[in-house]
């Protein structure tokens, strides 16, 4: 299957080879356009018991100097550095909130 993620019908991340985590789309790094990403001083730690297991995840933002987006939207993606051994499929893959960029698989 193929996974897609986009701002504004823009394509910013693309991929066949993706996983899926708690009905997230994950995207290896290399399918995502890292032009369009900027790391946030937010860190994002879940605290629903359910999440645990991933580990902290810093947040990421837009940036909003690339042309093709105008806007920035902060803390849009999330990634994990470190993960436990159980969650090291997803280590640095890029997954996005769904309220902010349109993610489909087919």
């Amino acid at each position: 299957m193929h996974a897609t993620a986009s701002v504004n019908g823009q394509v910013i991340a693309e991929t066949d080879n993706y996983e899926v985590v708690e009905g997230n789309i994950y995207f290896p790094p290399a399918s995502v356009d890292q032009k369009v990403l900027t790391k946030s001083d937010t860190r994002r730690c879940i605290v629903l018991q359910y999440y645990h297991w991933k580990s902290v995840a810093p947040g990421v933002r837009w940036n909003k100097t690339n042309a093709l987006i105008e806007t920035e939207l902060k803390d849009a993606a999330w990634y994990y550095p470190q993960t436990f051994e159980k969650a090291n499929h997803i280590k640095n893959y890029v997954a996005f909130y769904k309220s902010k960029v349109d993610v489909k698989s087919e």
